[in-house]
């Protein structure tokens, strides 16, 4: 009996001596982890998605593996809407190895059509962003941080303003309705695309429509004439309505009131 107790004391102490030193060496392992973010982020558009890549670094010098580590951020706009919740996941970086991958944030420019978010089409802004990185270490104990910013956001149409409308004969039954439109292009991709423009008189019929092209470079300023032939009978103007159609995003209509 005495053996026994004698024996499951020293199995403690064991246990206890393993848990110290495993402490000790996790928590020194620790502080030998490296983690780097890229200074900016690096922005392009695809498929009606705006994408901002931030790349980083881990590099695990420690004793123990690093498992599923995970970015997440969370933007949102100032009065709190959604606009983007955007997870990077890393498996495993085993002791010794380093690992360089990007974390990427996903923007529906699409998105930004919704009534809640349709402003940012028109307003600059800014965004709260935010970002949070968790990992396991050593298989079993997880680590968490988090921090909070802001990031500025350009409206694609900002200032949109059409000016009055002038009206010239063309012909014996049809006249050319003529409004100029500008805005300024504050966000960091350039528009491309067209804008379909419809006029409506005060009977709230449809009495023409144009197309034009739309080519407005990025932090530019954009001017262009839009063309409407309407039937001398109904040159009765009521409003405008556009439709945007560029490869970020499809909008419309707005409407706009002709004086």
């Amino acid at each position: 009996m005495k053996q026994t107790i004698r024996a499951f004391g020293w199995a403690i102490y064991v246990l206890w001596l393993i848990i110290i030193v495993f402490s000790v060496t996790a928590v020194y392992s620790a502080f030998q982890v490296g983690v780097a973010l890229g200074e900016k982020l690096q922005a392009s558009t695809f498929e009606g998605t705006m994408i901002l890549s931030l790349p980083f670094s881990v590099e695990n010098n420690g004793f123990y593996d690093i498992s599923d580590l995970n970015i997440t951020t969370i933007v949102q706009e100032s009065s709190g809407a959604l606009v983007s919740n955007s997870s990077t996941v890393v498996r495993l970086i085993s002791s010794g190895k380093k690992v360089n991958a990007a974390h990427n944030i996903s923007i529906s420019l699409d998105s930004m059509t919704s009534a809640s978010l349709s402003h940012l089409l028109f307003y600059d802004t800014d965004f709260d962003i935010d970002m949070s990185l968790g990992l396991r270490y050593a298989g079993v104990i997880p680590l968490k941080i988090s921090t909070n910013s802001t990031m500025p956001w350009g409206a694609p149409l900002y200032n949109l303003t059409m000016g009055d409308i002038t009206v010239d004969q063309y012909n014996t039954t049809h006249v050319k309705a003529v409004l100029s439109l500008s805005f300024e292009n504050h966000s960091f991709f350039s528009l491309n695309g067209t804008i379909r423009t419809e006029i409506v008189n005060t009977l709230n019929q449809q009495i023409g429509g144009s197309t034009t092209p739309i080519n407005a470079p990025q932090q530019s300023s954009y001017l262009t004439p839009l063309e409407v032939l309407v039937p001398l009978a109904y040159a009765n103007f009521k409003e405008a309505r556009l439709y945007f159609d560029t490869s970020v995003f499809s909008y419309g209509p707005l409407v706009i009131p002709i004086a």
